[in-house]
């Protein structure tokens, strides 16, 4: 597996401030596939001085220009689509399958879209005697997690360099080849030296550093709750923005009018794709009193489909195996009923966990609460709609759900009055261009189309 022993900043690869490495391990087998860089405060330092010194001649650059290098990158991107896929599947262990179609084909279809965006934008408007300028934020540390590790990347990226932004990334440490061949793409879409840096390194060093750099005038966060709440503090210290895509614990509603057997296959799908690795998958599925037995049923049936190793690869590591298969366990002590998988791992070697279904889970319950992030789904019964709202609306995040009801206008109905940044209704399809981002715990600001592309300006007001 190729890797770079250097990071890429101001144009090249450099050699790491520090001796430190840090291994990539095959999660599907547990081998060491390659090495790089565990990157210092020092080597943060070099990249944001070069943003900083790339960021005015990229700000002045018109957006049409802006628009083409987007387009290159995009370009580049696609070249590499296949060896992306599967490094994708090397470092994070995603079915070739779903690393094609999702890990690379969502990321493309961004990139494109903030090349159209970058072109049609408008950077200007009047609003009676002013003229209002949205204008770069300046240099943006971003810090990407590994459960979609082009996406994330891509997501962040690309609308900073469509508002005029220059940007460090710190990638994930379980996925970082992937951010490696994202820099060669970058390098020979041709970008200005400085524009995009990467340095790879652990989030409590490397990560950290980002954070709190002086030089740093927005930071992009996409992880846990746990560790936005301190980028959010370290950058709220520094007067600086923030923009935080943090956990999920969605709500899969389905009304009694709905076709229950198809919201609930879709439902058990949507977990088990990327293996629960996923802050919007919908874990808690909630259905009415009248329906749960037959809906319990389908689940564990559907659950059972879904095979380790073939449609559901492992976890990322051994640490969220353990994590995973802990809060297995947790629900069996606290009185839930496994219908589906359990906490024993299905092989000796890789970090796999068995597609599990919990019934008879009650709103209170650890596993109805916490981010699991893992092939988990919890039935929960509900006695009326008002009830489902109050089990929907339970917990502290609000990033992403879904609400199933006979016709579309009952099921939005519904999604209105639930505190969630994202509702699928009736199984409607992701759309790259709509904005993303959660409610209460589950973060701040959007990513995404025109709202993402808002996050990485600020506004001048001039007066006539």
């Amino acid at each position: 597996m190729k890797a770079h022993d250097g990071m890429y900043i101001g144009g090249r690869w450099l050699p790491a401030a520090g001796p430190d490495t840090i291994a990539v391990v095959n999660p599907a087998d547990e081998q060491v596939i390659a090495h790089v860089p565990a990157g210092t405060a020092e080597d943060v330092d070099a990249a944001v001085r070069a943003a900083r010194e790339a960021f005015p001649a990229w700000a002045a650059t018109p957006p049409a220009e802006r628009a083409a290098h987007l387009e290159a990158l995009r370009d580049e991107l696609t070249r590499r689509a296949d060896e992306i896929a599967g490094t994708v599947t090397a470092e994070l262990g995603a079915p070739p399958v779903l690393a094609q179609r999702v890990h690379v084909g969502l990321p493309l279809r961004v990139a494109g879209s903030y090349a159209e965006l970058a072109a049609s934008y408008s950077f200007e408007e009047r609003i009676n005697n002013s003229t209002v300028l949205l204008e770069p934020v300046g240099v943006v540390g971003a810090i990407t997690p590994w459960n979609y590790p082009l996406h994330q990347i891509v997501a962040k990226v690309a609308p900073a360099l469509a508002a005029g932004c220059t940007i460090v990334l710190k990638p994930a440490e379980d996925t970082p080849l992937t951010a490696q061949l994202f820099a060669d793409a970058v390098h020979d879409a041709g970008l200005p030296a400085g524009v995009f840096n990467l340095v790879t390194g652990l989030g409590p060093v490397a990560g950290q550093a980002l954070a709190a750099h002086e030089g740093v005038d927005l930071v992009s966060f996409t992880g846990s709750t746990a560790v936005g709440r301190q980028i959010g503090a370290t950058a709220g210290a520094a007067i600086k923005r923030v923009a935080l895509e943090l956990g999920g614990k969605s709500a899969n509603v389905i009304l009694p009018s709905a076709d229950l057997a198809r919201a609930v296959s879709h439902g058990i799908a949507n977990v088990m794709s990327n293996s629960g690795q996923t802050c919007s998958a919908w874990t808690r599925m909630l259905v009415h009193k009248d329906q749960y037995d037959e809906a319990v049923a389908l689940a564990a049936a559907a659950a059972d489909r879904f095979v380790p190793g073939e449609q559901v690869g492992p976890l990322v590591n051994a640490k969220q195996q353990q994590r995973v298969r802990a809060y297995i366990e947790t629900g069996v002590a606290e009185g839930a009923r496994l219908v589906a998988g359990g906490p024993a791992a299905p092989f000796e070697t890789g970090y796999y966990v068995s597609p599990t279904v919990f019934a008879d889970v009650t709103p209170e319950m650890t596993i109805a609460q916490e981010e699991i992030f893992g092939p988990v789904v919890c039935v929960l019964r509900y006695e009326d709609e008002q009830d489902a709202v109050e089990i929907a609306n339970g917990t502290v995040y609000g990033l992403a759900g879904a609400v199933w009801a006979g016709e579309d206008a009952e099921a939005a109905a519904f999604a209105r009055r639930i505190d969630t940044g994202q509702i699928d209704i009736n199984g409607g399809r992701f759309n790259h261009l709509a904005p993303f981002g959660g409610y209460k715990q589950s973060g701040v600001g959007r990513e995404l189309g025109p709202h993402g592309l808002a996050e990485y300006l600020q506004t001048k007001s001039l007066q006539f």
